[in-house]
């Protein structure tokens, strides 16, 4: 395996968390005797998917405007499976919190939506990913990966299915996006999870840390 599959597997690894986060909700959704705790799991696994769509908009989405050929068609069809999940997820928060829009849906057919949708997005993040790997160099492709992991503290942590998503007009729907939902995840007590910290180095750490291949400085005095 080599630094080239960096991205490929950052992507895998995300919607592997996704996935987990998916069934946990799912699961607490139908914990009446826990609402507390079924409405943290569940705005847990929204705010981590809006965040990472949010970084998607931000880094991998201009990174294949500007590296690949057929990028027009590829944005196009990723950015209709965007706007599928973002729906499915505005879904969910409605029922969770009780809009009588979706008083009716039963918690069954909200999450199936949820799990069909997700699936699709994955299918169509990954042709995104390939084409970037196939354009860009190792080095190249351990910056995309780093700089779509920072991004998600900036993104947004609410689905906006209506909101622009590329362009100018995505970057500051992104950043007043993720102002509004800030003060109100505060307003309301919310829970969104943060990425942690990691630091830079070279080869990339963040590389090293997908690929299982750690690489230590040989001045550096090892832990104890």
């Amino acid at each position: 395996m080599s630094n080239a599959d960096v991205l490929r597997h950052s992507i895998a690894h995300t919607h592997e968390n996704l996935e987990i986060r998916l069934q946990r909700a799912r699961a607490m959704a139908h914990a009446p005797d826990q609402p507390r705790q079924a409405l943290e799991v569940i705005d847990a696994f929204l705010a981590m998917a809006s965040k990472h769509l949010g970084a998607v908009d931000a880094v991998l989405v201009p990174a294949v405007h500007t590296q690949v050929d057929d990028a027009d068609r590829l944005v196009h069809d990723y950015v209709h499976a965007e706007k599928g999940l973002e729906l499915a997820l505005a879904h969910v928060k409605a029922r969770a919190y009780g809009s009588a829009y979706d008083a009716d849906r039963s918690w069954t057919s909200v999450w199936d939506d949820v799990a069909d949708s997700l699936a699709t997005h994955h299918g169509s993040e990954r042709a995104l990913g390939e084409a970037l790997t196939s354009a860009l160099d190792p080095e190249g492709l351990d910056e995309v990966t780093e700089r779509m992991w920072g991004a998600e503290a900036g993104a947004p942590s609410r689905p906006h299915p209506y909101a622009p998503h590329t362009g100018v007009a995505g970057q500051v729907s992104r950043r007043v996006m993720h102002a509004v939902d800030a003060f109100w995840d505060t307003t309301e007590g919310r829970m969104v999870p943060e990425p942690g910290r990691r630091e830079r180095g070279k080869p990339g750490k963040f590389a090293q840390y997908f690929l299982a291949d750690p690489r230590f400085d040989e001045d550096e005095p090892p832990e104890t």
